[in-house]
């Protein structure tokens, strides 16, 4: 089977390349570190839905997802007394939500789970698997990062727990993986199934995270540009509705409006000088841009 894994934000900046920046910088480490308790805590509670709407079918699928569910759990668990010990907000994250964007993003056609089982298990499979490997990604990224840092108290006790969620979440990509597998193994029409929801699932979860990292001028249209590929993963029939219901939000995007604004009284608020030398350009020329500079440099 095709082996699908996240891609590069704007296929620029590596995971390594977010996290360096990230732990440099305190107040951004502890929101990070609180998008990860969130998308734990969140995840349970999705998690939990699934197996209500599966009502009990296949049985092996159902044990696998309440242990899944535990993980998850603890995750979140440790997450928590971590952000606590640091004395950090355990509040809702401020800013776009990776997982409210990645939902709106979904094909809103229902599967009934009983009379199209197979669809079902396999678009949330296809779901959940996607999802890991991008925490994967991300958990190491961060590791590799607090062992390059300065070996604080702080940010040791920050990379000890998350060296204790990685090969959890490791595990869960590698049980998607066979069960996704195994599905596939049925007939040749399960094979293409899969590799379609693997191919759609990647697609909207690349644009959902990407919309939450992206705050620069232009947002709006490489937005629209991800529901595009979004789009082109379905059925030509399936396209234009998809399409049509999310475009307004996706170009008006009220969301990132608040979130600009916010960054910029954060980024006014902690530094002006650095306000005007750092953060406004990169407004409006663009990550990308900035990158290609620094390079140069």
């Amino acid at each position: 089977m095709t082996v699908i894994y996240p891609r590069k934000f704007q296929n620029a900046m590596s995971a390594r390349d977010i996290l360096e920046r990230v732990v440099r910088d305190r107040e951004i480490h502890l929101i990070t570190l609180n998008r990860y308790r969130y998308s734990e805590q969140r995840s349970c509670k999705d998690l939990t839905d699934l197996i209500e709407l599966l009502d009990g079918q296949p049985k092996e699928l159902i044990k696998d997802l309440s242990h899944h569910i535990s993980d998850e759990a603890r995750h979140a668990m440790w997450l928590t007394d971590l952000l606590a010990d640091l004395g950090a907000n355990l509040g809702k994250p401020p800013g776009s939500s990776y997982i409210d964007e990645f939902e709106r993003l979904l094909d809103q056609e229902s599967k009934d789970p009983v009379r199209d089982r197979d669809d079902f298990v396999i678009s949330a499979l296809a779901t959940i698997n996607i999802t890991e490997k991008r925490g994967c990604e991300y958990f190491s990224a961060h590791i590799y990062a607090l062992k390059k840092a300065p070996q604080t108290e702080e940010n040791i006790k920050i990379r000890e727990t998350i060296e204790k969620i990685l090969p959890e979440e490791a595990g869960h990509v590698r049980w998607g993986n066979r069960w996704l597998a195994q599905i596939a193994d049925k007939s040749p029409e399960h094979r293409q199934k899969v590799e379609q929801a693997k191919r759609k699932y990647a697609a909207i979860e690349q644009a959902a995270f990407e919309s939450g990292m992206d705050i620069t001028l232009g947002a709006e249209l490489r937005r629209v540009a991800n529901l595009v590929e979004v789009a082109n993963t379905m059925p030509l029939w399936q396209r234009p509705q998809y399409l049509m219901e999310r475009l307004p939000q996706t170009l008006l995007a009220p969301e990132l409006q608040l979130l600009r604004i916010e960054a910029a009284q954060r980024a006014w608020q902690r530094d002006p000088q650095a306000f005007m030398e750092k953060f406004v350009p990169m407004f409006l020329n663009g990550i990308q841009k900035q990158e290609k500079t620094k390079a140069r440099e």
